[in-house]
């Protein structure tokens, strides 16, 4: 069954999130998926792929794990979306302040755009000012306007709201202190990842490799030049937060921001996000100061449903039980030095890289003339679907094991060699069907 023309016919681009549709992957790629485990997934053939995807990178401890799932089951069981507050909503917010450097209040929602964008408003809402600075290199903030409006996608988004948001560069301080400088006290925020999925964190003292705390690395300039001009300082943490560190990629920099965002991995698959941050800015929403001019900030119905939020709580006490963060990083490293390794044996190491922070890694491509190749790109892709390997992008969970690396490894070997002889032969000759596309284009 083309499962494909269904989706697309009822669903506009065919998922609900575009990093899933098909000119995202290559023309081998399972149309629909059935059911996951641990890091496996099957399609509705009982096709069984080894999963790198893991769901957007949302499930870290693994697929339909039954510790987390029945904390989940439980949450419902007791009503799961009561007419006031819930006991699992205070412990959950008394958690995540707990655990997460500068967070003296949070605001859950059920998706992450929610809750960046919250941050945006409150950002304009504290400072006055209209204007947003966001980093350029990183992929994705929020499907509202501030952010869409930046991108080759802006169709439906008012000109007057684009001209509204920023861009600078990641690692770059030049970029930012020249936005302050073309804008003085207009810009409310600038907002990034800690981390570039490409480039480590650039510093000037020090040859800093994966982590660098140095008080001169790129967070801490950004943070500096952001209180001399007036403006907040938010960390976006979708992908680092609860990968990087327990305490988010901000502790493992040794830097916090005025406001940080959360999401993904924080509740093993199940849908919360949170926005945190420091007390006099995220009091703006609240309603006990008397007189106080009131900002709307997060209003949802379901942002505090107890089956995630219980979810949320038992992930955290997964990761201290089992180590995650560690077991990721070290997995990580060994991927990364396996995948280097195969690369090099067969003489293609400037034409497939393994790049980014071991508890993170990416892959990229690149032709004989050293460009970019996104053909090159959805050739692996495909090669490593025909080896039983599903990996769109690298995201690790606890349950990629041994096993899982060993497979991974023969399958990369297997996958190269064709890579290999398509750069001396020609893509076009061993790539079936079209070549992945961008999600930000203008056209389709």
């Amino acid at each position: 069954m083309n499962y494909s023309d269904k989706l697309n016919n009822l669903i506009p681009g065919g998922a609900h999130t575009y990093s899933r549709g098909d000119d995202q992957y290559p023309e081998n790629a399972p149309q629909i998926l059935v059911k996951g485990k641990g890091c496996y997934v099957w399609d509705d053939q009982n096709n069984k792929y080894l999963d790198y995807g893991m769901a957007l990178r949302a499930n870290i401890i693994g697929y339909a794990n039954d510790e987390i799932d029945e904390a989940a089951y439980l949450g419902a069981k007791q009503g799961n979306n009561l007419t006031r507050a819930s006991m699992i909503e205070l412990k959950a917010a008394e958690l995540i302040t707990s655990i997460i450097p500068g967070a003296d209040m949070v605001k859950f929602a059920k998706n992450g755009s929610n809750v960046v964008s919250a941050a945006i408003k409150l950002a304009r809402a504290y400072t006055g000012r209209n204007y947003v600075a966001r980093c350029a290199e990183h992929p994705f903030f929020s499907f509202d306007d501030w952010f869409i409006g930046d991108t080759p996608m802006k169709k439906g988004v008012p000109e007057e709201v684009s001209k509204l948001t920023l861009s600078f560069k990641y690692n770059n301080i030049e970029s930012v202190q020249k936005l302050f400088d073309e804008h003085p006290n207009e810009i409310s925020c600038f907002i990034l990842q800690p981390a570039e999925s490409v480039e480590p964190l650039g510093c000037e003292n020090c040859n800093c490799g994966e982590i660098c705390e140095s008080e001169d690395n790129f967070l801490h300039k950004v943070k500096k030049l952001c209180k001399e001009n007036g403006a907040l300082f938010i960390l976006d943490e979708m992908i680092t937060g609860f990968r990087w560190h327990l305490s988010g990629a901000q502790k493992k920099y040794n830097v916090i921001a005025d406001l940080v965002t959360f999401g993904k991995a924080m509740s093993n698959g199940y849908s919360v996000a949170a926005l945190t941050g420091r007390r006099d800015i995220m009091n703006l929403g609240s309603i006990k100061e008397d007189g106080a001019e009131r900002v709307f900030l997060i209003s949802t119905t379901h942002g505090a449903e107890m089956n995630g939020l219980a979810a949320f709580i038992k992930t955290v006490e997964l990761y201290k039980k089992h180590n995650i963060v560690e077991h990721i990083w070290d997995y990580g490293k060994r991927l990364m030095e396996g995948m280097t390794q195969i690369a090099k044996d067969l003489d293609i190491s400037e034409n497939f890289k393994m790049v980014g922070v071991s508890c993170s890694p990416n892959y990229l491509t690149f032709d004989k003339k050293g460009d970019s190749s996104l053909a090159l790109r959805t050739l692996f892709s495909q090669e490593m679907i025909k080896n039983g390997v599903l990996i769109p992008w690298v995201s690790l969970s606890y349950s990629h094991g041994e096993k899982e690396l060993e497979i991974t490894l023969e399958a990369t070997r297997k996958s190269l060699e064709v890579f290999k002889n398509a750069l001396n032969e020609g893509v076009e000759k061993y790539l079936v069907g079209g070549v992945i596309k961008p999600v930000f284009r203008k056209y389709n």
